[in-house]
């Protein structure tokens, strides 16, 4: 009878260990939001709206402004894709 719950506990303690950590891999795989990247995304994008419209007698300040935000953006959009897919590598390995 020792035995036996030693096998019950050991395998109780097991199943709950691997809930666990099974629960924080799916919570981490599915923390898509990022909300730093999602502000810094917003903010890139209103300062692009801002340098669109302002007037053209910058020397050609305005329009590198303009360039750099743009790649700013579409950086920071790949950064969100990237992690994304690396949650997604995690969520195939808990599958």
């Amino acid at each position: 009878m020792n035995a036996l719950t030693f096998w019950k506990s050991s395998t109780l303690v097991l199943a709950g260990a691997l809930a666990f950590t099974a629960g924080n891999s799916v919570y981490e795989a599915q923390a898509e939001p990022q909300p730093h990247m999602r502000a810094a995304l917003a903010g890139l994008e209103t300062a692009q709206a801002q340098l669109e419209k302002a007037s053209h007698d910058k020397g050609g300040h305005r329009v590198a402004a303009l360039k750099a935000t743009k790649e700013a953006i579409e950086q920071v959009k790949k950064g969100i894709a990237a992690d994304n897919e690396n949650k997604k590598s995690v969520d195939d390995i808990i599958e």
